[in-house]
């Protein structure tokens, strides 16, 4: 490990960490900690409090999201730490993740435990990740972010970490709720939904919205002096269902359904009279049977239909290459997972995962014939996998290990040991080291024009250090990572093809804190450096540093809340018409203000709104590529 170029930025967010732990330790309050930590299940598929997970985990409560209020979801993670994206233009555009540097294809994104993966995917931009700009936020309850390496938890895909999304879910009396929003770009968004649980045992929830905006037009006409100057739109509609029935205290039964559809318009290329539009559906469904067999074995099984389709209508595009592309995926899985208390400081897991993977691409050009493709392929993954958690009065462990087996992919074998030592009551070491990989997609191993079938698995090993402070609702916590990548799958000339090694080391810090009692404060700071070892280049789009600070106050009936994030320059690579070739480029520096209140009319009856880029500030995530300047929301939501 790079110690010494990891010095100047360790030291400065240990100081920021011993700021807050300063601040914290004011009003350390150990006894009810209990009610006020949050508890996950991701980290290990064991319900624990955040801060006794080993693997670095963040939560975004219900509450965070009422309160903020932000546009869309990649708006919201990218204000937690270690995590950037990346986006064509405006709402719709094509949006990839980075989650700690690693690739959007290596961080895996999943619904209520399931994991939503997209067959078609292209290796960097069009990936699972996309339709994460597409998810309405008033659809989520929670959602839990493990950052690292976890393919031993959760299998190929998971190599940069895991985005595991909550849907709603019903308890207590019949609530109901509406909401209307309306700001800058002729953007309109509103919605409804109820819960509630009955005395017999049947839980319900439901939520349906609706969201449209007339955009920005995605392409910089400064970057590309032909391109097309028309606003790009995004429309949207979700709907989100949950519900269950318990026959007694040990069994439960339920299904969930989550479904959306989104109507795009985008700039494919610089020419002024390009017209091109696309459309992405998402439907999610899966059943699910609880059963506590015993005091000791809590086994659930669950089954599952996820389908993602995206389409592309190109028009009125340079050399005539007008289009019609469509990509449909589709995964059935069967899932049995199984928790074992051996006793009170104990636990097994272990269970199966078993898929039906199928891929169907149209690709129609219509002067460019010999590119027209029309398959359907489909695969088998098996896999199988195992894992302790337990304590040992103040030492922690944590060990997984799991066989993925892919048809005409192979066969891999993954292991995370991670461990916690308990220094104080409220200060714990920790350290980690895992492996992972990631098969190949079915498009890039079987496109007729793109894919090679002797592509192999991604691999990789992580290794991750740290030291945290926990009392109440305040947790620091400082992580050295590096990560090692071999045979990364890359798109080279006009097919994939595995090339060499990449690397990346880093320091990062999360901190939150009731400063006291004045106000709530966050803040997330991560140094990076993920390079290529082949080349010595730093690997597009991600930044060095960045890192946001957040506060917030609630004063009587008022809320008020204030974020500020920044993010160090960053290369890119752009297509050179000239050269016939890509050429490097910088995408320079940018800090980011954005402002959020609400006030309480009624106990039911609340008015919000937000400002987001308060300074106008003009910033690219792509080359070549707009971003919304200053926006303006106002909205009221009615709660019954």
């Amino acid at each position: 490990m790079q110690f010494k170029k990891i010095f100047k930025p360790a030291l400065l967010v240990t100081v920021l960490a011993s700021c807050f732990a300063t601040a914290a330790h004011a009003e350390e309050e150990v006894a009810n900690e209990q009610t006020l930590a949050p508890v996950i299940v991701t980290a290990s598929r064991v319900e624990q409090l955040q801060k006794d997970a080993i693997p670095t985990t963040l939560v975004i409560s219900r509450q965070d999201i009422e309160n903020k209020r932000i546009a869309d979801l990649p708006s919201l993670l990218r204000t937690e730490a270690g995590v950037q994206f990346a986006s064509y233009g405006g709402p719709g555009g094509t949006t990839s993740i980075f989650m700690r540097g690693a690739n959007p294809n290596q961080t895996l994104i999943m619904i209520d435990g399931v994991p939503i993966t997209d067959h078609n995917d292209l290796g960097g931009s069009s990936t699972s990740s996309t339709f994460l700009s597409h998810i309405q936020l008033d659809q989520i309850d929670h959602i839990e972010v493990v950052k690292g390496n976890v393919s031993a938890i959760y299998g190929s895909g998971a190599m940069g970490g895991v985005i595991n999304i909550f849907t709603k879910e019903g308890s207590g009396d019949l609530k109901a709720n509406a909401y209307a929003e309306y700001g800058t770009h002729d953007t309109v968004k509103f919605g409804a939904g109820i819960s509630g649980a009955a005395d017999s045992g049947t839980s319900y929830a439901a939520n349906v919205s609706r969201y449209r905006t007339n955009g920005i037009s995605a392409m910089r006409s400064s970057i590309s002096g032909d391109a097309n100057n028309d606003h790009d739109f995004d429309r949207n509609v979700s709907f989100s269902a949950n519900v269950s029935h318990k026959l007694n205290a040990d069994h439960q039964f339920g299904a969930r359904f989550f479904y959306n559809h989104a109507k795009y318009d985008y700039d494919y290329t610089g020419a002024a009279d390009d017209d091109s539009h696309g459309r992405s559906k998402n439907l999610y469904v899966s059943l699910f049977s609880k059963n506590r067999f015993t005091r000791d074995w809590l086994s659930t099984v669950t089954l599952s239909y996820n389908r993602l389709d995206r389409d592309y209508y190109e028009n009125n595009v340079p050399w005539g290459m007008d289009s019609r592309n469509g990509y449909e995926s589709e995964s059935k899985r069967l899932q049995w997972d199984n928790q074992v208390a051996l006793n009170a400081d104990w636990t097994v897991t272990a269970g199966i995962d078993a898929v039906r993977e199928d891929a169907d691409v149209s690709m129609n050009y219509k002067n460019w014939s010999f590119y027209n493709s029309d398959y359907s392929v489909d695969r088998n993954r098996y896999s199988a996998y195992a894992g302790l958690l337990g304590n040992m009065g103040d030492h922690h462990l944590q060990a997984n290990v799991r066989y993925d087996h892919i048809e005409d992919a192979g066969a891999k074998t993954t292991g995370y040991l991670g461990y916690s030592y308990d220094l104080t009551p409220n200060w714990k070491a920790l350290a980690s080291v895992s492996t992972a990989f990631l098969a190949p997609t079915l498009y890039q191993v079987y496109d007729p024009n793109y894919g090679d079938q002797g592509l192999k698995a991604e691999s990789s090993t992580s290794y991750e250090a740290g030291v945290q402070y926990a009392s109440g609702k305040d947790l620091v916590r400082l992580t050295v990572f590096e990560s090692h990548v071999r045979d990364q799958i890359a798109s080279i000339g006009s097919h994939y093809t595995n090339i060499g090694r990449v690397k990346n080391t880093g320091v990062e810090l999360t901190a939150q804190s009731d400063v006291y009692g004045w106000f709530d404060l966050k803040a997330n700071m991560t140094w990076q450096n993920p390079k290529d070892q082949d080349t010595g280049e730093r690997l597009i789009r991600r930044s060095k540093w960045f890192g946001t600070l957040s506060a917030s106050k609630t004063l009587g009936k008022w809320y008020f809340g204030a974020d500020v994030s920044y993010n160090s320059h960053r290369p890119d690579i752009v297509y050179d018409s000239m050269t016939y070739a890509n050429r490097s480029v910088d995408l320079s520096s940018y800090a980011l203000v954005d402002l959020n209140a609400r006030y309480d009319i009624t106990k039911n009856v609340s008015i919000y709104g937000r400002i987001a880029n308060l300074f106008d500030k003009d910033y690219e995530t792509y080359y070549g590529y707009n971003q919304w300047g200053r926006a303006g929301f106002i909205g009221v939501n009615v709660k019954m």
